[in-house]
């Protein structure tokens, strides 16, 4: 596996002075990015089928272990404060369990019988997406938990930092991000993870935005949770309508804090109607302002 190999030009990394051996690896962060450029295409071709797949209630179900599977989770958690994602929508498969996100439990990436066990106790199906997360592409129990999620007909997309591997085979739409070998052999929690974070942000961002979740390039679907935000929501409310702040934050505030049901409102409809014209047209604001034309 390329991200296993020992790069020969870091092989004495622990004699070189501080500063270079920092340079050395943030150049190796910058060339992790750019890994992703190749693959684009097929990031976007996942997140068309993804998108289309969750238009049926499905759910965004992420797999990993280690490293991997925290940058999963990490992704995945942010879903319901930045685009209002519901949290029920949301599940992880974590290899270990939750302990192992804090505590790492290595030996439990091999356990396949649990991959199977945690995907059937799910219930996961035809309307569901996976993404599962392995640099090497072949840790067991990512690659079990895809196979079985597939078999049940759920939509199943690999991200792997090695081509030609168990979880590329497995997956129905394969992301491989060939970030080469660690500066620190095998220390795939560097370009690696580092590549992994970014493809996670792409596909995650692109779903959310065909889902029409972003609007006019906001976060029209944010949930508002502190001061922060409110400001956030009330500057967004403005901008969008062009109304001054003080009716802004009325017109927020009339809508329980939903971004868009506050557009609605400074346009002149009363909160229920807002709301049931959004629910019409499955949250997407540019449609429920066309209706209201």
């Amino acid at each position: 596996m390329n991200t296993e190999t020992l790069d020969p030009r870091y092989r004495d990394l622990e004699r070189w002075p501080t500063h270079a051996a920092v340079e050395a690896m943030l150049e190796g962060q910058m060339a992790a990015i750019a890994a992703l450029y190749t693959q684009t295409a097929a990031i976007a071709a996942a997140a068309d089928a993804a998108a289309a797949r969750l238009e049926q209630d499905g759910r965004l179900v992420f797999v990993g272990a280690g490293t991997s599977g925290r940058l999963a989770v990490q992704d995945g958690t942010e879903l319901h404060p930045t685009f209002g994602w519901p949290s029920e929508r949301t599940a992880f498969l974590m290899a270990g369990g939750a302990d192992a996100l804090t505590r790492a439990r290595e030996g439990a990436e091999d356990d396949t019988d649990a991959a199977g066990h945690e995907v059937a106790a799910a219930g996961i199906g035809a309307h569901d997406v996976m993404i599962g997360v392995a640099a090497s592409g072949r840790t067991p129990f990512t690659v079990a938990a895809i196979a079985a999620a597939r078999a049940a007909g759920a939509l199943t997309i690999g991200i792997a930092n090695n081509a030609g591997t168990p979880l590329t085979q497995a997956a129905e739409h394969v992301i491989v991000a060939a970030t080469g070998s660690e500066i620190i052999a095998g220390s795939t929690r560097m370009k690696a993870g580092t590549a992994q974070k970014a493809a996670l942000n792409l596909l995650s961002t692109a779903v959310m935005i065909r889902l029409g979740l972003v609007h006019d390039g906001r976060m029209v679907a944010m949930r508002v949770s502190n001061a922060k935000l409110l400001r956030r929501a009330r500057a967004m409310v403005q901008d969008l309508t062009g109304i001054d702040p003080q009716a802004a934050a009325d017109a927020l505030a009339r809508g329980g804090n939903d971004i868009r049901r506050a557009v609605l409102i400074a346009r002149g409809m009363t909160p229920d109607a807002a709301a049931a014209l959004l629910d019409r047209h499955h949250g997407r604001l540019g449609a429920a302002i066309a209706a209201s034309a």
